[in-house]
């Protein structure tokens, strides 16, 4: 080959890297085939490599934070105002659940690593690492029992499963569901949940969304056993409903996961009463869409959504309906203040109006980006879990903080980083089993 034949050859294969380049922008940007293929492809890749990159969980995950004081255990408690019980926590780093008195004193534990479970994620995929694995939600049974949800870093979905145990953290039962978030029982015994998993199907007046996206179920589990009974798929619910305008809320970077939906509750005949969007309705669940800023009710007889708002509140989770016909919520954004950015809400939903808020101070300071909850007590008092903080605190109704605890486990270099605690659950003595009872307490 001659010299004017590599030049030619050189120019022609050239001209063939352009052409190249010119076909795969208008694939890309005009999203024809194969642009699906290879967009699942690269985002397949993407998600290996992140999975194989984490080796330093305290900065590579969301499950650590770093410290803000060096505070642990409790640090308040005002035994006068205070709601005095157990208060079961959740902590990231480790599939656990705690149980610590009105000192931060544990006093009992329960624990078991995933793998002892299962050996693959729900979707039949390689399950990841136990390290990375902790129980994003726990709730105690009276008799000791725990119901604990396993999410993961580093994997979508990150929903892993739902396991019942007893008081020695044996498993009465599992459910090999995504579940993530949040969890609740009803009166009856069922347990309400939700799950995500990928969907390919296509909405006429929705087509931003992404192929595949992340779609959301509320499913009602068996109390006894973990059968599933129902599953109710969201994204449909929603795009069905006359609230199906609020759909527009949803932010561009976030159609690959249009809900978000991040808790769930169970509205009872009893709670239906006084919650005006219920219309005296019961066996309905009140959830929390966080990427439209939505809690919204869904019916568990029809998979119907009845009822949505819209509010001043930003990145929201943990709506809670309340005796009083209104509903709390964890505000993780609507303080707009860089180091105490959030809010805990009481709204009434048929005004419209914020009638109780709690907002951090400079000696207090509340901020959770990510999580968060808020429960309210028998007393009044409200239980919050500051995620972010690795906290729990308990404030009067005058915004007194009367009870605070943060969680003891530090870890990563010089133990800079704290374990995000995402759950909060808080029981009186007299409300335990007794057999149970004396069996966590000390002398």
């Amino acid at each position: 080959m001659d010299k004017a034949d590599r030049a030619g050859f050189a120019a022609f294969f050239v001209a063939c890297l352009f052409l190249a380049f010119l076909g795969g922008t208008l694939v890309v940007l005009s999203k024809v085939f194969p642009y699906e293929w290879l967009n699942d492809a690269y985002k397949a890749g993407h998600a290996l490599i992140v999975q194989d990159s984490i080796d330093d969980p305290y900065t590579q995950t969301d499950q650590w934070r770093e410290a803000r004081s060096d505070k642990r255990g409790v640090t308040i408690n005002d035994s006068d105002r205070a709601y005095n019980g157990y208060t079961l926590y959740t902590s990231g780093g480790a599939p656990y659940a705690s149980l610590v008195d009105m000192d931060g004193k544990e006093v009992h534990r329960w624990q078991l690593d995933y793998s002892k479970l299962w050996d693959t994620a729900p979707d039949g995929r390689g399950a990841r690492k136990d390290a990375l694995m902790y129980w994003r939600k726990a709730i105690m049974y009276p008799n000791g029992d725990l119901l604990a949800i396993y999410i993961t870093a580093g994997d979508t979905p990150w929903g892993y499963g739902l396991v019942k145990l007893d008081a020695d953290s044996n498993v009465i039962w599992k459910y090999h569901g995504a579940t993530h978030h949040d969890i609740d029982i009803a009166p009856d015994g069922r347990v309400v949940v939700l799950t995500h998993e990928f969907s390919d199907k296509r909405f006429e007046n929705f087509p931003a969304l992404a192929k595949p996206f992340l779609d959301d179920y509320v499913v009602v589990l068996d109390g006894d056993t973990g059968k599933e009974q129902a599953k109710i798929p969201l994204f449909e619910a929603f795009y069905e409903s006359r609230y199906q305008p609020l759909l527009t809320n949803i932010a561009h970077f976030a159609l690959e996961d249009p809900l978000h939906t991040n808790s769930v509750q169970f509205i009872d005949n009893e709670l239906a009463k006084n919650f005006a969007p219920a219309q005296g309705r019961g066996n309905q669940v009140l959830v929390s869409f966080r990427h439209p800023g939505t809690p919204a009710l869904i019916d568990l007889d029809t998979g119907q959504m009845t009822w949505a708002m819209a509010g001043s509140w930003l990145g929201q989770h943990s709506a809670r309906a309340l005796p009083n016909g209104h509903f709390t919520l964890f505000d993780n954004y609507g303080h707009f203040q860089a180091d105490n950015m959030t809010r805990a809400l009481e709204v009434d939903p048929e005004s419209e109006e914020i009638v109780w808020r709690y907002e951090g101070s400079q000696q207090h300071p509340f901020a959770s980006r990510l999580r968060g909850a808020i429960t309210t007590l028998p007393n009044g008092n409200r239980l919050i879990t500051e995620s972010d903080g690795g906290r729990l605190f308990e404030v009067a109704p005058s915004g007194d903080i009367v009870w605070e605890f943060f969680n003891p486990v530090r870890g990563g270099d010089h133990d800079r980083y704290i374990p995000v605690v995402s759950s909060g659950q808080r029981l009186r003595a007299e409300d335990l089993e007794p057999a149970f009872r004396e069996s966590i307490q000390t002398p």
